[in-house]
């Protein structure tokens, strides 16, 4: 630390990851440095994400996205297009939502599955969201919506193996929940995005003129939205805004 400081050599320290997805040994190196970059992915999917876990400059949200390809990593300039990419037409149980990671919005599918249990406990598995968000969101449909979905298995998943904390995903999971239960497809050109309460309500989110342009960017024509956002954002070009004060005026916006 001594030596890049008084040189201003900028240094790269490489340690070890436990299993459990933190550094090893004591917290030393990871406060002696200025930014802890964690490099994610693996397997058989060809994407990896660079993602800031301090950061004393800047956002400690922020990622890179890169592709594994023949002659090495590549970086995808486009991350949402990517996500969207193999996205299938007219299939129940898919919602796509603008989630903040950073300062950069990123456009993801949130797809969830809705099937009779077989067992006597219905199961309950998230990948990418939190196990305990999407039980809250489950109750919410079934208790101010009236889908009998507490008694089914329910599988959500974030397409391309990303991890959503922006709590701005709730509604899209909610509507794909929704739309796996009653086998009904949102329209393909439709965002969805805003919070939940317990209430049912469905509260602002932060920095929804940057998710709403990244939507008609990437050619959305509807966005369906907080309404307390609805009425205080600017619709861009080529994108109508339908906002929803509970979860129940939010699905019937996308039945219609």
């Amino acid at each position: 630390m001594a030596y890049a400081k008084t040189t201003e050599t900028p240094t790269f320290l490489v340690g070890h990851v436990t299993k459990d997805g933190a550094i090893a040994g004591p917290r030393v190196l990871e406060h002696m440095v200025d930014t802890v970059l964690y490099f994610e992915g693996g397997g058989a999917h060809p994407y990896r994400v660079l993602r800031a876990h301090k950061n004393r400059f800047g956002s400690a949200s922020e990622i890179g996205v890169f592709e594994m390809k023949a002659r090495g990593l590549a970086e995808v300039p486009n991350p949402s297009a990517l996500f969207l990419s193999e996205r299938p037409e007219g299939a129940s149980g898919s919602s796509v939502t603008a989630a903040l990671s950073g300062t950069r919005t990123v456009l993801v599918e949130v797809q969830a599955l809705v099937s009779p249990t077989g067992y006597g406990t219905p199961r309950r598995t998230a990948l990418g969201l939190d196990g305990n968000r999407v039980a809250l969101l489950a109750a919410v449909l079934e208790k101010k919506v009236g889908l009998d979905v507490l008694g089914c298995d329910l599988f959500v998943n974030v397409a391309g193996g990303l991890t959503l904390d922006d709590p701005a995903s709730d509604l899209a999971c909610c509507a794909s929940l929704a739309s796996s239960f009653r086998d009904r497809a949102i329209p393909a050109r439709t965002i969805v995005l805003g919070e939940v309460g317990l209430a049912g309500e469905v509260r602002a989110v932060a920095q929804a003129e940057a998710r709403l342009a990244e939507a008609a960017r990437l050619g959305f024509t509807r966005a369906v939205l907080p309404a307390a956002n609805a009425r205080q954002v600017e619709a861009p070009a080529g994108l109508e805004l339908c906002g929803a004060g509970t979860v129940e005026e939010a699905l019937e916006a996308l039945d219609g």
